[in-house]
């Protein structure tokens, strides 16, 4: 065999045949132990993310909680502020939860992150293997001062994550995360190695079971009613946990039930060598699943990634993306259960919704891409408050729930409305379609020179709508529709008269541009595409 080098080359020769290589991981945690090299340290929208064993390395982790405890001890006011704390002191009484996903490694960083954590007086909580809106939920229900959940979220088996929520329970914002990066930039720079301090003992903390007090306390989701629905009536429900840390979180809510089928529940750190997001092509097994009982009254089959912050939802005959579920669940939550309040979306999401709470008069509130960028309308004490917030990335959470996005809650609101409407999902989506309109959205992109990447490509992209202003008529495939509205939250997104879009929006973490567009026909999205594809390289050109 030849000889591996590093990390990197160790995990393309695991994810090449991860059947045959799955041995080689113990070469990874060696690398993870060994490898002493600073890595440049980059919260993006859901925390810092690297490669185990390259740059996500035992003594880079105990670097970054190293630079986060500096932060707190750092006496800078706006910073407890954004956390919601007095100061260094009340972050030692309140506490720290501490867990992760059911990553290669998961509990030996969490064990890391406490050793320092308590070796600095900090009271700490192990959460061992949890989703992400669970240690949402628990910072609200415990009062402790914030949270790390080691995860990277749907990257693939090669990934580790480090992040962090403050007291609130959201994601952290870059008022916080901005200070985190400059502290541990900072030692990077100076080559720190810091030695193990492995925690002695350690409290652990239950947060399913925290989640499930959560969810009857703010009484958005009637759990009661959907556990008669599933036992009393002629359902199919299939849940495919891709090997994560979802698995046995709906048993415990729901109880175990000869109507609902568990799949891919095994412990694999490779994920069976798949990419472990809850996409169209992983979502096959599960459509296999429910064909095997084609004379079940109702169906429902999701995928949701490893830490459980996103979900996609099929009835057996179509697929439900986010684009259409968020929009079918301010639908549910505002003409069958009355809740009143705002929609809140990324720019890259669908105006389905739009159509539907412009016919109902609810406040539509677009942010830029990141679902930390919903927090203002989901706070409890938020004067407008969010009846639902989604991204077309497969995150949803709803009124009076957790400012994390949440699959478990996605599942449990799909259930009630089939228990409440007596319709599949997808029966459902229709008639809301037949009412409101057909939007057909997707998304796609293109590399761009590394050159290009950062402020550079963001001047030329935004030569764009200097080029196109409002009335400009634009041939589309033959057709000439009129620009009716630009808006730059986040990129250029350009609504024409029929109320298509597309959206220009260079990647914040590679040199790519991403097109987010929508057609009103289903035989228009090429077209759109076309366009947004030709405008940016016209724009990149000049």
């Amino acid at each position: 065999m030849e000889k591996i080098d590093n990390a990197s080359q160790c995990w393309k020769i695991i994810l090449s045949n991860v059947d045959k290589n799955r041995h080689l991981l113990s070469e990874i945690r060696e690398f993870a132990l060994r490898n002493n090299s600073p890595a440049e340290i980059v919260f993006g929208t859901s925390g810092w993310r690297g490669e185990i064993g390259t740059d996500y390395t035992f003594n880079n982790v105990r670097v970054v909680t190293q630079a986060i405890i500096n932060t707190f001890k750092s006496v800078d006011k706006d910073f407890y502020d954004a956390m919601g704390v007095k100061d260094y002191q009340d972050i030692c009484n309140r506490g720290v939860i501490v867990g992760h996903d059911n990553r290669f490694l998961g509990k030996e960083f969490a064990l890391e992150v406490i050793g320092l954590l308590q070796a600095n007086d900090i009271k700490t909580f192990y959460a061992g293997e949890a989703i992400t809106p669970e240690f949402s939920s628990a910072i609200e229900m415990t009062g402790c001062a914030c949270s790390v959940n080691l995860t990277p979220s749907h990257n693939p088996a090669n990934f580790a994550g480090f992040k962090f929520n403050p007291s609130d329970g959201g994601p952290a914002g870059s008022e916080i995360t901005s200070r985190f990066e400059k502290s541990a930039n900072e030692l990077m720079k100076n080559n720190i190695i810091l030695s193990p301090q492995l925690p002695s003992r350690y409290e652990t903390i239950d947060l399913t079971d925290l989640y499930i007090k959560y969810l009857k306390q703010r009484k958005t989701i009637d759990l009661e009613k959907i556990k008669a629905f599933i036992n009393s009536t002629d359902i199919l429900v299939c849940i495919d946990n891709v090997h994560g840390a979802t698995r046995g979180k709906v048993q415990r809510i729901l109880g175990e039930n000869k109507n609902i089928i568990y799949l891919r529940t095994e412990e694999d750190f490779l994920f069976g060598g798949i990419a472990p997001e809850p996409s169209e092509k992983n979502m096959t097994i599960v459509e296999k699943e429910l064909s095997r009982f084609p004379k079940k009254t109702f169906k429902l089959g999701v995928i949701m990634d490893p830490d459980g912050d996103r979900i996609r939802f099929t009835d057996g005959k179509m697929q439900i993306p986010m684009n259409y579920f968020g929009a079918m669940a301010l639908h549910f939550l505002h003409e069958y259960k009355g809740i009143r309040g705002v929609v809140a979306k990324s720019v890259g999401t669908s105006n389905f919704v739009n159509a539907i709470a412009t016919k109902l008069n609810v406040p539509i509130k677009e942010t830029k891409v990141g679902f930390k960028n919903f927090r203002p309308y989901m706070l409890i004490n938020a004067k407008e408050r969010a009846i639902v917030a989604f991204e077309e990335s497969d995150g949803i959470s709803v009124y009076n729930h957790t400012l994390e996005k949440d699959s478990i809650v996605g599942l449990l609101l799909a259930l009630e409305m089939m228990a409440t409407t007596g319709e599949n999902i997808g029966s459902y989506l229709q008639q809301i379609m037949d009412k409101y309109g057909a939007f057909y959205p997707d998304r796609s992109g293109i590399a761009v020179d590394r050159s290009l990447a950062g402020k550079q490509l963001i001047d030329k992209l935004s030569s764009i709508q200097e080029s196109y202003p409002v009335g400009t008529p634009i041939d589309i495939n033959g057709k000439i529709l009129k620009v009716k509205e630009i808006i730059t939250v986040d990129g250029i997104k350009i609504i024409l008269e029929d109320d298509s879009w597309f959206m220009i929006r260079p990647s914040g973490t590679e040199p790519k541009v991403r097109f987010y567009i929508e057609s009103r026909i289903l035989e228009g999205k090429t077209a759109l595409f076309n366009l947004a594809e030709r405008l940016t390289k016209e724009a990149i050109s000049r």
